[in-house]
């Protein structure tokens, strides 16, 4: 009888160690459940879409957790031999998406492109796949004139497409991206050839944003937490038009551009032939700051990257 205090004593420590043992484990217990979800990347061998793979490599998401599915799979392989899942989904063959997307758990819905056909609907064979797959949050590259009430032009197409989603029944982000700012290096270029910079008598300012920094968005999206059934504007620093390329041009190449105004008949924009709603993107949001924890990139940045363009604009090259 008289070991038994001892015994009891050792019972509790043992308890409490046991206690202090599974709390310190939990959070690897949590880690390892993370570690198993999976991430399907429609598109992923666009240009977005290997960006966003990138990036979640970047972040630490193990390739094998990837499943990334494109028309041209073949185009994946440096990802393949990594340990991604590379599989062939085409959302013009609905047949072809439940098997793309099974086994995962999250989808990065990369819009399709102009001339690809009816975008809702093909979302819409996108959506219902994932949905049958088992998915269970959808995050949608749509577009930023959404928070602005437009739901004309292609808008409309992106509107249609977050009702589909909304009412799917999955968790689902809106990553509502402006328009990208990359093709803006080309703009920069041809008028450090030509010396001018053509001006609008009303300007349109658009909130571009880099493609680059629209994958950081997604890869946070996708690899983090808390972000169901949120919606998000992705966008530059600053508002952008002729007379903000122009300056940043000459500031990078180190050439005066001169600043001509239009002929007042000429169409503000080109972007507003192109039914991109303009006056409803020129919008400023702190999206990439809030999802990646960095600025998003401005105008003189982007040209500082692509100097060796710009200069060769500048030299006539």
């Amino acid at each position: 009888m008289k070991i038994l205090p001892p015994l009891r004593s050792l019972c509790l420590s043992f308890a409490a160690f046991a206690v202090v043992f599974l709390s310190a484990t939990a959070p690897f217990a949590q880690a390892g459940d993370e570690s198993r979800e999976k991430i399907v990347i429609s598109g992923a061998s666009g240009q977005l879409g290997g960006l966003v793979v990138r990036e979640l490599l970047a972040r630490g998401v193990p390739a094998r957790n990837l499943i990334l599915v494109s028309r041209t799979p073949d185009k994946l392989e440096e990802f393949r031999k990594l340990g991604a899942s590379t599989r062939m989904g085409d959302f013009a063959k609905p047949e072809s998406l439940p098997a793309a997307f099974a086994g995962g758990n999250k989808l990065l819905l990369i819009s399709i492109g102009f001339g690809a056909g009816p975008r809702p609907e093909a979302h819409k064979h996108a959506v219902d796949a994932a949905v049958a797959a088992g998915i269970k949050h959808i995050a949608y590259t749509s577009y930023v004139a959404i928070s602005q009430g437009d739901h004309t032009g292609l808008a409309g197409d992106h509107f249609q497409t977050e009702e589909i989603i909304k009412k799917s029944g999955v968790a689902w982000t809106m990553l509502r991206n402006s328009i990208y700012s990359n093709g803006l290096v080309q703009q920069g270029a041809k008028m450090l050839t030509e010396g001018k910079a053509t001006v609008p008598a009303t300007e349109a300012r658009i909130g571009y944003v880099t493609r680059e920094d629209c994958a950081a968005a997604a890869a946070a999206v996708l690899s983090g937490s808390g972000h169901e059934n949120k919606a998000y504007d992705i966008t530059g620093p600053e508002l952008i038009g002729p007379r903000e390329i122009a300056a940043a041009a000459s500031a990078v190449a180190g050439k005066p551009i001169e600043l001509v105004a239009a002929d007042p008949n000429t169409p503000n924009a080109p972007n507003a032939r192109r039914g991109f709603g303009v006056p409803s993107i020129a919008v400023v949001s702190d999206g990439v700051q809030k999802l990646t924890g960095r600025p998003a990139t401005s105008l003189r940045a982007l040209f500082e990257a692509h100097r060796g363009e710009l200069l060769a604009g500048a030299s006539g090259g």
